[in-house]
């Protein structure tokens, strides 16, 4: 099992704790244009954090950018943690989240 995150998040910290699971942190080792396309494939729009402080500090010109050359630029935008199972996706560490990895 792979995590997808920041080091510092604390989301992906609880991720971490809770799962038997190795941190790729994007800030140290951003994901190539492949890996951004199959995480978009799978989310969709959700996987811009669109709430997030990168987020409002974008201008309108950016923020209408291609969502994978966004996060390829910026990849703290990345929603957080993308989970990788199996070959499954699973995005953020919400209850349906933890139900479906934990049991």
């Amino acid at each position: 099992m792979k995590v997808y995150g920041i080091k510092n998040c604390d989301s992906c910290r609880k991720a971490l704790k809770a799962l038997d699971a190795e941190l790729h942190d994007v800030r140290d080792t951003p994901l190539s244009a492949e890996q951004l396309t199959q995480f978009h494939d799978a989310f969709g729009d959700a996987l811009v954090n669109k709430r997030s402080t990168t987020w409002r500090n974008l201008d309108e010109k950016q923020r209408a950018e291609d969502p994978i050359k966004l996060l390829q630029q910026h990849p703290t935008l990345m929603k957080r943690p993308v989970i990788e199972k199996d070959g499954t996706l699973f995005l953020g560490w919400g209850k349906d989240v933890q139900a479906a990895l934990l049991g």
